[in-house]
């Protein structure tokens, strides 16, 4: 095995055969190799830096995609795919815009149905109050909504106890009801309890069938309550002696259908000949909240990208300071070299060729350490993290941009020696 010192011998003696003519980049690559061989601790140490930082950028890329991720499914699940079909006023003067209403019915659902592509549900929703007794002298005005069985697809209602009324349930004008947990802990006492008793609604009976809640906080975007009754729409209808509703709800197949879905919505509608021409009707969607969710997302992982960018600079510090410590314990080989007609293209590139290998290989490195963690937990669990194939362009990319950069000034510092000083120097 050979020895330090009979490496650091071989290498010099390959430097002054190279020096008698014009070195090709292959050589430069192949001095530079050289070199590290002759000293492997400092060259680890030194890649060590861009290892943490091209690691770093790959893992805040996937932590901040998997953050993006998350949110954008919690908002999903209010009902981003949902189109709010609302009747917004109408007539052509004040006074009649006052008196005259033109509300919404069960024929406009159809007609979307059968009309829009793409919709999946779609509800009715007729909204009620009522004073329903809680026991023990409290009375309190409750929000009843006559809706579909479709309604608990579009506002992802989860049922946890019971059942939801179903087709039959409203086709046959049964009176079940399925409250809110809320509704049922405080009447009731628990969740399960709840299911199969009876209370009254305007003085009509009603059987708990099922108790539900919302799959995520909607942030105030539904018109569900705390203490809610959901009934089917057909029975809700007999309260109110007519077929009109404020709003009906559609739900889309692709979140990517809706604006198109909503001016469509509102155009057949409006030309169905139902409504007077002067009728106005809105379509409300989330898709801003949503856009604006993945903004703020996408900004927040903009900023972590600057922070794990200080991890690179700093790896690239290190570099310079390496190769600036590299330069001054060979200024005589550098000397030896010009003496011998290197020129200041050559000297500069060997320098900088070392600077980018540092940088490359522990940018390699921490690419290969930072896909390790993502790709292990989808492997090794039920979890799948997104992880982007631009951020190992990016780090790949700016691993080489930093040793150009942080490489340069020890490249020309070598470059501009002067050889006679070079050779004096001791």
């Amino acid at each position: 095995m050979k020895t330090t010192e009979e490496v650091r011998h071989r290498g010099f003696e390959q430097t002054l055969l190279s020096a008698r003519r014009t070195m090709l980049m292959s050589e430069i690559l192949r001095i530079a190799l050289d070199t590290f061989k002759a000293s492997k601790t400092r060259f680890a140490l030194t890649a060590l830096g861009m290892v943490i930082g091209t690691a770093s950028v790959i893992l805040v890329v996937t932590i901040g995609l998997t953050g993006k991720q998350y949110i954008l499914d919690l908002i999903q699940k209010i009902g981003t795919n949902s189109v709010e079909l609302e009747y917004a006023g109408g007539g052509s003067s004040p006074s009649e815009r006052v008196v005259y209403n033109d509300y919404l019915t069960r024929e406009d659902e159809k007609a979307v149905d059968q009309q829009v592509p793409g919709v999946m549900y779609s509800s009715p929703v007729l909204e009620m109050h009522d004073r329903i007794s809680f026991g023990s002298g409290v009375v309190k005005d409750t929000l009843v909504l006559g809706v579909s069985p479709d309604y608990r697809h579009i506002r992802n209602l989860i049922v946890t106890d019971g059942r939801f009324f179903d087709q039959t349930d409203d086709v046959e004008h049964l009176h079940c009801a399925v409250v809110t947990q809320p509704f049922a802990r405080e009447r009731y006492g628990s969740y399960d309890a709840a299911v199969g008793q009876t209370f009254q609604i305007q003085g009509i009976p009603f059987t708990i069938i099922g108790v539900f809640k919302q799959a995520v906080n909607d942030f105030g975007q539904s018109e569900i309550q705390d203490e809610t009754v959901l009934i089917p729409y057909s029975v809700a209808r007999y309260f109110t002696g007519t077929d009109r509703v404020n709003q009906i709800y559609f739900s889309m197949s692709s979140m990517s259908d809706v604006p198109d879905a909503a001016k469509e919505i509102v155009r057949v509608v409006s030309t169905s000949g139902r409504h007077r021409p002067n009728s106005v009707y809105k379509a409300q969607t989330l898709a801003a909240l949503l856009t604006t969710a993945a903004q703020i997302a996408d900004a927040l992982t903009a900023i972590l990208l600057l922070v794990a960018a200080v991890t690179l600079a700093v790896g690239g510090v290190g570099i310079m300071n390496i190769m600036l410590a590299n330069v001054r314990s060979r200024i005589r080989e550098i000397g030896i070299r010009k003496a011998l007609g290197a020129t200041y293209r050559e000297i500069k590139l060997q320098f900088l060729a070392e600077a980018i290998i540092i940088s490359l290989t522990g940018g390699i490195v921490g690419t290969l350490v930072g896909l390790i963690v993502p790709l292990s937990i989808g492997f090794l669990t039920d979890y799948s993290l997104p992880f982007s194939w631009w951020s190992v362009f990016i780090a790949l990319t700016s691993a080489t941009l930093v040793g150009v950069i942080f490489g340069t000034v020890p490249a020309t510092r070598a470059a501009q020696m002067d050889p006679v000083e070079a050779l004096k120097y001791e």
